[in-house]
C-alpha cells in the first residue's frame, strides 16, 4: 500500500508540474499575440516569413471567384461553421490568403453560405498567423476540387496552392487574420489558441490538492492502525 501510494502521488504531483509548464507556455503565447499590436509592417511579395501574430497591412483586391470555407470552426458560444478564406492579389504581384471571419451553418451542409465581396483595390489590415491544423490529422485526405466556394476540411497551404493553381505565394504569412475594424469581415473574436494561463494554473492546483488529500489520508489511517496495534 506504501509502494502504491508514492507512485500516484508522484504521478498526481507529476501531472500538476506539467499543468504549471503549460501555464507557462500560454503565457508567452498570449504575450506574444498581444505584443503583435505593437507595430505595424507593410508586406508585399518580397517580404520574408514575419513572427506569427505580427501585425501587417497590405494593398490589393480579393478574389471573391476562389473562396474556400474551412469547415469545423466554431464560434465562442460553441456554434457550427466556417472561416471563410479567400486569396488577395498583392498590388506588386504575388497572392496571400486571407481569414475573413466565421459564418454559422446554412440550414443544411449543402446550402453554402454567401461570402462575396467585391473586387475593388483596398487597403487591408491583420494579423499574420497559421491556418487551422487538426489535433490528429487521420489518413490522406482528398484533393480539393470546385465547385467554389470549396468546403475544407483543415487545409494545409499546399492543397490550397494546388486547388488554386498558384505558386507565387508572399512567405510573410500563411494566413492573415482580418483586423476586426476592417470592411469586408464576418466575425472575427481573434485570440490566441487554446486555453488561458490561468486554467492551466487552476488544474494543477487541483492535481496538487489531490496529492496532498491522498497523502493526509494515508498518513491518517496508518496512524489509526499504529494505535489499534499498540492498544
Amino acid at each position: 500500500m506504501t509502494v502504491l501510494t508514492i507512485i500516484v502521488i508522484a504521478g498526481l504531483v507529476s501531472l500538476g508540474r506539467w499543468q504549471l509548464r503549460r501555464a507557462e507556455e500560454k503565457r508567452a503565447l498570449f504575450e506574444e499575440f498581444a505584443a503583435g499590436t505593437g507595430s505595424t509592417q507593410v508586406i508585399d511579395l518580397a517580404t520574408a516569413r514575419l513572427p506569427r501574430y505580427q501585425h501587417v497591412a497590405f494593398s490589393g483586391h480579393y478574389d471573391a471567384s476562389r473562396q474556400l470555407l474551412i469547415d469545423n470552426m466554431s464560434n465562442s458560444q460553441g456554434q457550427a461553421g466556417y472561416f471563410v478564406i479567400t486569396p488577395f492579389a498583392l498590388a506588386g504581384g504575388g497572392w496571400l490568403l486571407v481569414n475573413r471571419g466565421w459564418v454559422p451553418l446554412g440550414p443544411s451542409r449543402s446550402q453554402r453560405p454567401g461570402v462575396d465581396v467585391g473586387p475593388g483595390i483596398r487597403e487591408v489590415r491583420g494579423r499574420v498567423d497559421n491556418l487551422p491544423r487538426p489535433g490528429i490529422r487521420m489518413g490522406t485526405p482528398a484533393a480539393l476540387a470546385p465547385p467554389y466556394p470549396v468546403v475544407a476540411s483543415f487545409p494545409t497551404a499546399g492543397e490550397i496552392g494546388q486547388l488554386l493553381h498558384e505558386s507565387s505565394w508572399a512567405p510573410a504569412a500563411e494566413v492573415v487574420l482580418l483586423d476586426a475594424g476592417e470592411p469586408d469581415g464576418y466575425l472575427r473574436q481573434w485570440q490566441a489558441p487554446g486555453l488561458p494561463p490561468m486554467r492551466h494554473i487552476g488544474y494543477a492546483v487541483q492535481w496538487f490538492a489531490l496529492a496532498l488529500t491522498l497523502f493526509v489520508i494515508y498518513i491518517v489511517t496508518n496512524l489509526r492502525d499504529s494505535d489499534r496495534l499498540s492498544a
